[in-house]
Order: C-alpha cells, then structure tokens, then sequence
C-alpha cells in the first residue's frame, strides 16, 4: 500500500502548482486588458483616412529623373529610374550583395561600386553579380504636376 504522507505530499505539491501557474497567468494576461496610450508600441488606434497624394513626401520631380538613367536618393536609401519616357521605377538603394548603397546609374544599369555589381534600370534585376538578388522594388506615383512620391 501506498503511504499517507506521500501522497498528502504529492497533492499539497500539485495543487500549489496550479494555484503558482494559475496567478503567474493571470498577471501576464491582466495587462492586455488594460488600454495603453497611442504612443506605446502595440497600442490599438483607430484607422485613420487615407493621406491625400499632395500630403505625400516628394521625393523627386520626374524633371530630375533623365531618360535612361535615374537618380539616387541618399537620404532616403532608394533609387529612381526612368528606363524610357514617362516610364518611371523605384528601388532601394541597398544592394543586397553586401549592403552598400548603388553609385550610378547609367547604360541600362543601376550600379553598385563596392564589388561591381549591377541591376537592369526596368525591374531591378541582377544584370551582372556578385549579386544574386534583385534590387526591392517600391511602388510610387507620379503626379500630374511631376512630383514622384512613394505610394
């Protein structure tokens, strides 16, 4: 047979267990339930409407962008390119080779100097590597007034 104080052991031990789990559960769970301020990360805000084109950050002026070339925006780590008339694209300008950002853009080609590697003006794609990934494109819009902005 089984004896008395062992068992009396196990079920003082399992039971103050549960109870532990129990009250650790509920203090991780009772804070969500709580409303936290908009500027704490993973705050809860009402959609808002969306931003008007003018409201948009001008990147560029489509003037700025030559035909068969494009234009390398530093700051904003991106790339515009306008491989024919009217025909504008957007890329970053991280080169996913190792990081650095593209210098030029010239002859069809985005150019990264670091270790040679180039893209098509088009889609981004590797034209010459080490590279093997394509340049991220991103989506923009032109105005009717030549602004380009991210979509």
């Amino acid at each position: 047979m089984s004896d008395p104080t062992q068992t009396a052991r196990r079920t003082v031990l399992a039971a103050g267990a549960t109870a532990l789990a129990g009250g650790v559960l509920t203090a991780c769970g009772g804070e969500s339930a709580k409303a936290k301020p908009a500027s704490e990360p993973g705050s809860v805000t009402e959609p808002s409407a969306p931003q008007p084109a003018a409201a948009k950050k001008t990147l560029a002026k489509a003037a700025d962008v030559p035909v068969g070339g494009g234009t390398i925006l530093k700051d904003e780590k991106l790339v515009i390119t306008q491989p024919t008339a009217g025909n504008y694209r957007c890329f970053t300008a991280v080169c996913p080779h190792q990081g650095c950002l593209v210098t030029k853009v010239a002859a069809g080609t985005i150019d990264c100097a670091c270790h040679d590697s180039k893209f098509k003006d088009t889609d981004g794609a590797v034209a010459k590597g080490p590279a093997t990934r394509p340049l991220a494109e991103k989506k923009i819009t032109v105005a009717a007034d030549g602004s380009i902005a991210l979509a």
